[in-house]
């Protein structure tokens, strides 16, 4: 433990009282350099990651996740109470919470917000196909009676479901009102987006963890600026005009370091490289072919390319990380050093003629382009002929709408909340993953209730992607971001969040 944190602790203790409750409101201002400006600040339609960064200081929902990316209270009181079929959700919700415009937050609200999620948020209209009805029961809970089971109702609840006043709500949100730490004062596009505390602000209680527990807004004022520039924000950051910079390029590390006015931040595991493999129409339609891909990698090697230093990758064939709780071993097969002999074997067994595998990459994301080149070399060394085909983004997302047009892209995700949610597992994402085991493992989830069979249910799942194959998972990947020295309470999250952040002095 830091020596701060205990001292911070230890009189906390003593005086009876939480240590953030020690932490003291700041007149100071925090300003914030994002990649960009947020095309809305709507979160239920457009739940990008600069509007969830941004949102989630003045929204709130009924659920949240914490470090082991589990779903726990939020704006709700406590876990659902399930129904023994498994059909009926009772949410209790907090008491004595207000919205910024003082109003009180109650079950009205809840259901007037949640029936505009499942009606404009691509998650939500997922979940109202399940849902027969979503009612008040008295001012402090609401019931969900479902159609079917459906496991993910909480993770889907912990993100972009946020809750405003019921009077507040219609189609084109004009006021973005909730109960979060911050208040919205001003938008001026592509200048900033200013919040400012909200004295009244009530916080769940428990220690920090990840986006959980205790939250005080210490700064008096966040000032988000959009920075499109990676290197503008490397040199606001070294300058002092800026307290936090997102997403550095792993190259300014040592620049940071060395400023003397800024550090670097490392955020472990903020997402996964992967080759997803079309299932639908050319080569790989056969399984051989597929497993051979994965056999003949080398994700170590990929990822060195990639991020040139280990300090910014981990390979673990685990699709989850370390850590989550979703991290399992449970059907892990073809995934190490690159077997060359082996994929050779699989390729007779799949007939392969030597039409060569069409591998789309993009240079908009280096790191992309630079696993391609290097997946290129172990596929051609184990007998596959490669067409490397290198586009920009936009053209490699028209593309691989196409089933006739490619046979692998490369891509990158973050981890979710709920493994279903994971794109490769839907039907209808660019590579038609369809297949009967798969359809079985999804619905033995979608049938629990409990964490212990969620669990159970998401490694059959994993050991059912490996032995189909529609994707070799590269590795995963740490984020870089900075912070200016005399900002402290600073802990990274996937989306940064400026809750319990002291500003400099």
């Amino acid at each position: 433990m830091k020596k701060s944190a205990l001292v911070l602790m230890t009189l906390a203790a003593l005086a009876g009282t939480s240590s953030l409750a020690l932490a003291q409101a700041s007149d100071g201002i925090l300003t914030v350099a994002t990649i960009g400006e947020p095309p809305t600040l709507d979160v239920m339609q457009t739940a990008t990651d600069i509007v969830l960064t941004i949102d989630q200081h003045i929204f709130e929902t009924l659920y949240t996740y914490d470090a082991e990316w589990k779903s726990v209270p939020l704006l709700a009181a406590g876990m659902p109470k399930i129904s023994e079929d498994g059909l009926t959700y009772t949410i209790p919700l907090r008491e004595g919470v207000t919205f910024h415009d003082g109003s009180t937050f109650d079950a009205k609200d809840v259901t007037a917000s949640l029936k505009r999620w499942m009606a404009v948020n691509s998650k939500g209209k997922q979940v109202s196909g399940i849902v027969e009805s979503l009612t008040e029961e008295g001012d402090h809970a609401v019931v969900f009676k479902l159609k079917s089971r459906y496991a993910p109702l909480l993770a889907t609840l912990s993100q972009a479901s946020v809750i405003m006043p019921s009077e507040k709500i219609a189609d084109t949100l004009t006021e973005f009102v909730g109960t979060g730490p911050y208040a919205l004062k001003e938008r001026k596009p592509d200048q900033y987006t200013q919040l400012v505390r909200f004295d009244g602000y009530k916080s769940p209680e428990g220690a920090p963890s990840n986006y959980a527990g205790k939250r005080e807004a210490i700064a008096k004022e966040i000032r988000f600026v959009p920075v499109p520039d990676a290197n503008t924000r490397v040199e606001g950051l070294i300058s002092g005009q800026f307290d936090y910079a997102d997403s550095l390029p792993v190259s300014a590390f040592e620049r940071v370091e060395k400023s003397g006015n800024a550090k670097p931040v490392i955020f472990r595991d903020a997402g996964w490289a992967s080759m997803n493999m079309n299932m639908k129409e050319g080569l790989l339609v056969k399984k051989e072919l597929r497993q051979a891909v994965q056999v003949a990698l080398n994700p170590n090697d990929m990822m060195m390319a990639a991020f040139s230093d280990d300090r910014f990758f981990s390979v673990d064939a685990s699709i989850f990380p370390e850590g989550s709780f979703w991290h399992t071993e449970a059907g892990v097969a073809r995934y190490g050093d690159g077997n060359p002999e082996e994929a050779a074997k699989l390729l007779e067994a799949g007939g392969y003629d030597g039409t060569p595998i069409r591998l789309l990459t993009s240079r908009q994301y280096e790191f992309h382009y630079k696993i391609g080149e290097v997946a290129k070399a172990y596929l051609e060394a184990a007998g596959f002929k490669v067409d490397l085909q290198v586009v920009d983004w936009a053209t490699l997302t028209t593309r691989r709408a196409d089933s006739k047009a490619w046979d692998i892209f490369i891509t990158h995700s973050n981890f979710p909340g709920d493994p279903t949610t994971i794109n490769t597992i839907t039907d209808t994402y660019p590579g038609w993953y369809v297949s009967d085991q798969k359809a079985k493992a999804v619905a033995t989830y979608m049938d629990a209730t409990t964490d212990d069979a969620k669990k159970a249910a998401w490694d059959g799942i994993q050991t059912v992607i490996y032995d189909d194959a529609p994707l070799y998972k590269v590795g995963n990947f740490n984020a870089v971001s900075g912070v200016a020295n005399g900002v402290s309470g600073y802990e990274p999250t996937y989306w940064p969040h400026f809750w319990n952040v002291t500003p400099k002095k």
